[in-house]
């Protein structure tokens, strides 16, 4: 009843029971609202930048580099991560994502006034700086300001905070760009900080605020930020010599991976990586999941505009349902009837999104309809639901107070960190076949055939690694 804290004791037979407080009761309710602000302001980010994206790399002369243009985000991120993990537990999670928000905002008008492809990934990568801090400090605020028993239904809010954007994001986005121009697609969404700001803020820095009671006072930690840099670094050379495939590459590839994987072994939970039994193999499940999807959904709408001829709107549109759907196993998971199938539930997730990415490059078939993509997303997305949300659940279930910052961290690392290595491979084999190289034809082919084997090299793949995240969540306890 510590969450209730009635203000004198003689109103207290005025609380309501613990049963009915949710985090829409009133004692919940403006915090809940404002942080899902903020995953709203993402989510119609992602939805609809990822719609406006092909249409810039395209007008930049950039389409060889569109996965540094992913990438570039998710490597930054990681340190940004890192950072935020220490600032949370020091110092409370409130300058964590104020300044976040401002580096997300920044980094979308430096990608929506580049002039060049490589200042477009630069905006992208100072957007992921703020990614990174944002989204650490706000499983912080969840972590501290929201009893366990209500954790895994602001979980599910988080994931219902992606279906409008889902649904209006590819719309509006493809609206705006092919009348406007895909520049006012990034120019014009930095308004919508202003709102989340304004409601979560307070409320942040009254229930959250201020480093946990638990934690000890100290300096940061000097070479966990070293590690930081030195995975961002490291992941930034990978991504460089996986695009230029040439052997001179060879050097920053083997220096990429000498700075990569060391510091990642050190920033994440002994075990990580043999899947050991807990907490490791809560984080590993994390990353093996995020990395699958997100490497072959970015992949989507270049696949439907080249392959199929689709306008940017119609491609983006392909992925609407994947908001709800997304919400749907979000809200599956966190019936408290289903607590106690939470492992089956996810490996029944992952089995779905592996069956989800094997089905969408069906479409490079001419002969299958595009709305194959669109049903098999959907479907992918309700996976990633149930699997997202319970990693999340689990990772602060395993952390003790003055670890949240940290371990949050580490899941969110594991996530960006397979995003940087899995499109950096995807993104070699791309262009290895071709990507990118041919023009399509005015039937949406791509002349000499190249583009198809192209996208199937992405797709397979990570659907082998999807699998594997299968079998790493019967894992996610101690015997």
């Amino acid at each position: 009843m510590a969450a209730l804290e009635p203000r004198d004791a003689d109103v207290a037979p005025s609380v309501p029971p613990l049963e009915s407080v949710g985090v829409l009761s009133r004692s919940y309710r403006a915090l809940s609202v404002g942080i899902v602000s903020v995953v709203v302001l993402i989510a119609f980010e992602a939805t609809a930048v990822g719609t406006a994206m092909p249409v810039a790399a395209r007008e930049l002369d950039g389409l060889s580099l569109y996965a540094f243009a992913f990438s570039g985000y998710f490597t930054t991120s990681l340190l940004g991560m890192v950072l935020a993990g220490q600032w949370s537990d020091r110092n409370g999670p409130l300058a964590s994502l104020t300044c976040g928000i401002a580096a997300f905002a920044t980094g979308l008008l430096l990608s929506g006034t580049a002039g060049a492809m490589w200042l477009f990934i630069l905006g992208r990568a100072v957007q992921g700086l703020g990614g990174g801090l944002v989204i650490v400090a706000l499983y912080v605020v969840v972590g501290r300001a929201y009893p366990e028993r209500l954790r895994p239904a602001i979980m599910a809010a988080f994931a219902a905070g992606w279906v409008v954007p889902t649904v209006v994001g590819p719309l509006a986005a493809g609206a705006v760009t092919e009348q406007l121009g895909w520049r006012w697609v990034f120019i014009g969404i930095p308004v919508l900080v202003v709102f989340p700001l304004a409601l979560a803020l307070p409320q942040i820095r009254r229930r959250a605020g201020g480093p946990a009671k638990e934690a000890v006072a100290a300096p940061f930690d000097a070479r966990r930020i070293r590690l930081a840099f030195g995975i961002s670094f490291g992941a930034g050379l990978l991504q460089y010599a996986a695009q230029d495939l040439r052997w001179v590459s060879l050097v920053p590839g083997v220096a990429g991976a000498a700075l990569l994987v060391p510091s990642a072994l050190r920033l994440l939970p002994r075990g990580t990586y043999r899947a050991a039994r807990g907490l490791p193999s809560v984080v590993l499940l994390r990353g093996v999941a995020a990395g699958a999807f997100v490497s072959a959904e970015s992949f989507i709408p270049l696949m439907l505009v080249t392959e199929r001829g689709l306008s940017p709107t119609l491609a983006g549109f392909s992925l609407a349902a994947s908001g709800g759907s997304w919400a749907l196993g979000s809200y599956l998971q966190s019936r408290p009837r289903l607590e106690a199938y939470r492992d089956r539930l996810m490996s029944l997730g992952m089995i779905v999104v592996a069956l989800a990415i094997v089905a969408a490059p069906s479409v490079l078939v001419h002969a299958v309809p595009v709305w194959i993509v669109a049903v098999a997303w959907g479907f992918g997305c309700f996976g990633m639901g149930l699997v997202i949300s319970s990693t999340s659940v689990l990772l602060l279930k395993l952390s003790r107070p003055e670890e949240a910052g940290a371990n949050s961290a580490a899941l969110q690392i594991s996530d960006g960190l397979s995003n940087v290595v899995l499109l950096a491979a995807g993104g070699a084999a791309f262009a290895a076949l071709g990507g990118g190289t041919a023009a399509p034809t005015a039937a949406g082919t791509a002349a000499g055939g190249s583009h198809p084997a192209a996208f199937a090299a992405v797709f397979l793949p990570m659907a082998v690694v999807a699998l594997v995240g299968a079998w790493v969540a019967t894992r996610l306890h101690e015997r």
